[in-house]
This record gives C-alpha cells, sequence and structure tokens, in this order.
C-alpha cells in the first residue's frame, strides 16, 4: 500500500513539473566552424486557446540570427507543440553564451534555457598544402589606370621648374632696373647701352624700342628737372621743359627742343599709329634723344651745397641706401620661403599620390607604433617558471601585490610582474608570473576573467570578450582571451576604443600571462602585438 502512495505522488510530482515547464530549448550541435548555423529549436506545449509569440529579433547575445524558420504547430489531443527554430552564425572564434529567450504564452513570459556554443578556426595543414602569397588585386576593368597620377606628378615639377625659371630671370632683370646711379645722366646713359645691346629694332620690334627710348629720356627729365614727363602727353612735356627752363634758368635752345619734340612725336606714331620708320631714321632718332639728355644735363644749373647741407644729403642718401637694402633682404627671403614652400608642398604630393597619405603622416610626422616596431629588440626572460618573449623594449619589474586582497596573498608564495606603458599609453605590454604555496587546481577560464576584471577597475569599460586555445611552439597549451573595450580619458572625457590579447598558461603549480593592449586600427601595433606572440617561450616545468 505505501509503495503504491509513493508512486502516485511520484507522478503527480512529474505531472506539476511537466505543466510548469512549457519551454523546452535544444540546439543541433555546441561547436561549429566560423561562419557555419547553430540551428536553435523553442518547444512550446500549450492547449489549443492559448496565444504563443516568438521573439524577432536580429541576434541573441553575441550570435547573429541568419534565418528565422516558420511555426511548426503538431496537434496532440487537445493541445498543441508549437515549434520555433533559429539559424544563428559567429565569424569570429571563441566561446560564446546564448542567453535565456523570452516567449510570451498568453502575455505571460517564459525564459528559454541558456546554451553555451562554441565557434572553431578553420585550421589549415601547411605540410599537406602548399601556402601561397596573397596575390595583387585585379581591377574588374582597366578605366584610366593609374597614368594620370604620374602626368600630375610631371606637371607639379614642370611647374616648379617654371617657377624657379621664372624666379632667376625676373631677379637677373631687377638687378639690372634697380642698380644704384649717382647721377640721372648716369643712369640715362646706361640704359640707353643696355638698349642698344637688345637689338629690338633689328628683329622687328620698332615699338617695343621706341617704347623704352622715349620711356629713357622721360625718367631722365622726371628725376633731372623734376616734371612728371612719365604722366604727360607730348605736347605737355615739352610745355612743361620750356617752363622749367625758364624757372631754373636753363641755358636750352629751340632746337634742342624742337629736336626732342620730333623724336617724341615719331614714337607716338609708332607706338599708336602704327607707323615704321627706315633704319637710318630710327639711329638718327636715337642719336637725337642722347644728344637731348647731354644738353639737359649741361643746362641745369649746379647747386653749390654748403658743408651741413652735404652731409644731410649723405645722410638721407645712406638712409635710403638701408631702406633698399632692407627691401631687397626681405623680398629674397620671401622668394626663398615660397619656393622652399613650393618645393615641399611638391615632393609631400607626389609621395602622397604614389605611397599614400598614411606614409606621408607617418614617415614626416613621426608614428609612435611605427618607431617601436622599427626600433632594436629585447629578448629576455621573465619571471619564475620564466616566460621567454621578444619585446620592442626592456620590461621593468613592476609591483602587483597590493592591488591584490590580502588572503588571496595568504594563497601565493611568488608573484614577479614587468610592464611597459600602460592602458592610458599608446602600446601596453605586462607579463606576470605566479607560483602558489600548494599544488592548485588553475582553471584558466576564471584566471582571464580575473585578468580582465583588473583592467576594469583600471577604466576598461564596454568590454567585448572573446575565447581561444593557444599552444606555444614548445606545445604547452594555454587560453587567449581578446577582444575590445573603451577608455576615458580622465582630463579631456574622450573615450578611445583598445583591443586587446591575454595568453594564459597553467604549469605545475604556477600561472604564466601576457597582457598586450593597443589603440584598434593601429597597423604598426598589430604588427608588434603578432611578432611579440609569436616570440613566446615558456619554461616547460614538467621537464
Amino acid at each position: 500500500m505505501k509503495i503504491k502512495l509513493y508512486l502516485l505522488l511520484l507522478l503527480l510530482t512529474t505531472a506539476i513539473f511537466a505543466q510548469q515547464k512549457q519551454v523546452t530549448t535544444s540546439i543541433d550541435t555546441t561547436k561549429n566552424k566560423i561562419g557555419a548555423e547553430f540551428k536553435l529549436t523553442l518547444k512550446t506545449n500549450v492547449d489549443t486557446l492559448s496565444k504563443v509569440v516568438f521573439p524577432k529579433a536580429k541576434s541573441f547575445g553575441a550570435l547573429e540570427v541568419i534565418q528565422s524558420y516558420p511555426i511548426d504547430t503538431i496537434r496532440k489531443n487537445d493541445r498543441y507543440e508549437l515549434i520555433k527554430k533559429y539559424g544563428l552564425t559567429q565569424f569570429d572564434s571563441g566561446k560564446y553564451t546564448i542567453p535565456s529567450i523570452k516567449i510570451l504564452i498568453n502575455n505571460k513570459a517564459f525564459l528559454s534555457d541558456s546554451l553555451k556554443v562554441e565557434v572553431a578556426n578553420i585550421t589549415v595543414d601547411t605540410l599537406k598544402q602548399k601556402m601561397y602569397d596573397i596575390k595583387d588585386i585585379v581591377p574588374a576593368n582597366e578605366g584610366i589606370g593609374d597614368w594620370w597620377k604620374y602626368l600630375l606628378v610631371l606637371l607639379l615639377i614642370a611647374g616648379f621648374g617654371a617657377l624657379v625659371y621664372w624666379y632667376i630671370k625676373k631677379r637677373q632683370k631687377e638687378k639690372i632696373e634697380e642698380e644704384i646711379y649717382k647721377t640721372p645722366i648716369e643712369k640715362a646713359t646706361s640704359l640707353l647701352n643696355n638698349l642698344e645691346k637688345k637689338e629690338l629694332w633689328q628683329h622687328g620690334e620698332v615699338k617695343a624700342y621706341y617704347s623704352e627710348l622715349t620711356d629713357i629720356v622721360r625718367n631722365y627729365i622726371e628725376e633731372a628737372i623734376d616734371i612728371p614727363a612719365m604722366e604727360s602727353t607730348t605736347s605737355e612735356l615739352i610745355e612743361g621743359l620750356k617752363t622749367a627752363s625758364q624757372k631754373k634758368k636753363m641755358k636750352l635752345s629751340k632746337e634742342t627742343i624742337d629736336s626732342l619734340f620730333v623724336v617724341l612725336k615719331q614714337a607716338d606714331l609708332v607706338k599708336f599709329a602704327k607707323s615704321k620708320p627706315l633704319d637710318f631714321e630710327i639711329t638718327e632718332d636715337r642719336k637725337k634723344i642722347e644728344r637731348a639728355i647731354v644738353t639737359l644735363d649741361k643746362s641745369i644749373p649746379v647747386v653749390v651745397e654748403n658743408a651741413d647741407e652735404m652731409l644731410l644729403n649723405e645722410m638721407q642718401r645712406q638712409e635710403q641706401l638701408k631702406r633698399e637694402l632692407k627691401k631687397r633682404r626681405n623680398k629674397r627671403i620671401l622668394i626663398t620661403a615660397v619656393s622652399v614652400f613650393l618645393l615641399l608642398f611638391t615632393t609631400t604630393s607626389y609621395f602622397i599620390i604614389t605611397k599614400g597619405f598614411d606614409y606621408v603622416i607617418d614617415n614626416v610626422f613621426g608614428n609612435s607604433s611605427k618607431e617601436l616596431l622599427e626600433g632594436e629588440w629585447i629578448k629576455s626572460e621573465y619571471g619564475n617558471p620564466s616566460v621567454r618573449v621578444e619585446t620592442p623594449k626592456v620590461l621593468k619589474r613592476v609591483d602587483l601585490t597590493k592591488t591584490l586582497p590580502k588572503n588571496g596573498m595568504a594563497l601565493i608564495k611568488e608573484m614577479q610582474s614587468f610592464a611597459y606603458g600602460s592602458l592610458s599609453s599608446n602600446f601596453y605590454i605586462m607579463v606576470s608570473t605566479l607560483q602558489y604555496k600548494q599544488e592548485t587546481q588553475i582553471d584558466l577560464s576564471k584566471s582571464l576573467d580575473g585578468a580582465l576584471q583588473s583592467m576594469e577597475s583600471q577604466g576598461a569599460q564596454n568590454m567585448i570578450v572573446k575565447q581561444e586555445d593557444f599552444e606555444t611552439k614548445e606545445g604547452i597549451k594555454g587560453i587567449k582571451g581578446y577582444g575590445t573595450f573603451s577608455k576615458i580619458d580622465g582630463e579631456n572625457k574622450n573615450s578611445t576604443k583598445l583591443y586587446y590579447e591575454v595568453l594564459i598558461f597553467s604549469q605545475e603549480g604556477g600561472l604564466q600571462q601576457i597582457i598586450i593592449v593597443h589603440e584598434e586600427g593601429d597597423k604598426y601595433a598589430n604588427e608588434i602585438s603578432d611578432r611579440i606572440l609569436s616570440s613566446v617561450e615558456l619554461q616547460n616545468t614538467k621537464q
């Protein structure tokens, strides 16, 4: 009788639990390759009047929903079994947890069971399959190609060369024009000689010849006799010359003034009426101008200055000379600065086009990660059991015992830590070893959690964690945790996204740990990290 009673109670208890368990969870496999599909199945057992709502989500935890299958309905007497399947995937290797999923039954929430799955890397047997370098990208169509880049560089170089040539020719011309002459007659005579050396009219440039010829005489009259000759017409110039000769008591004959007037009129006809004088007329006009300048110079009364006036004039002349020299020096500095700027601009443009913008920034302005990568590396042993690793800088001993709780330190026999940089610097690496007083079974996953919590205590936020197995060249197995986290700058409150890698190994009575942190997307830091991890050698305590 008692046995029957126990059996009845057992059946009643089973029935109660069966009624409470209205959602069952299952998955086709708990381990899959990258990108492969996990098929998650949710089942509910309800009566015919119940309303069931399955979630519509793009992801469950870290796994992406790639397929939401239609609901299958199976009738069992007066009840329905509703089956909902989801296709999930993940493209990064590691261990993940599918969280509990909320299903609504008659507006009441029921949770599915959480499941742990593992995404494994695709292994490649390099002994059986030959490895080849990655081939260059082949464009889908030829298009215009890269020829325009080289054409642009050639145009920039040609433009710079033309600018240098123009500057040199301009400086040569300015040097001739800016010669300091003692007297106006000396300047006019020198310019007339230079004009003849150009042989303008002999090469058919008659208009240019007469234009320079008249400018020389007009400049002389303006400087020597103080008449605005450059802005005056020919008639105004002759009238002004007559008036000035009376005021200054210049002994000018009518023949000299008439001769000058004839040449100026001839020049007006050449410049404005396209008249073309004969060769002997051109030569004669040049001689008339020269005689007119000499005659005008001789007719100007000589003013005898006293000692004070001579001293004052000399001081003024020296001051004027200083201003001219300063002006020339400033001009030379400006031209040099512009030339250097154009040279740098051309060179920078060339390297940006051919090498890329990042190449110019890294090599001109510098990159701390690049300097670390290209510097002299050091291979050394750290801690006990020792970790032999190659790093761009020597790791310095740091004391982390103060950060551990006192009850934890009571179990530790020896702890050694060595580091370069910090979580706030551009690159951080830490190697630490730990020995327990008694032989302890170490859970590597919990040790990884402890390392991550340590980083969180130093300001790491929004941490994404991935985990996979790791094996050194000597065959010592451990685990590798990696992912990203955000770090807030305390001064300007800027957030920086950092990438981390943590290696943890457990050997008899000891723990070995390597942490590497750097800014995400830093290609040089990625190369540093890969080189460090590939150089890890551990002391095998079993030998």
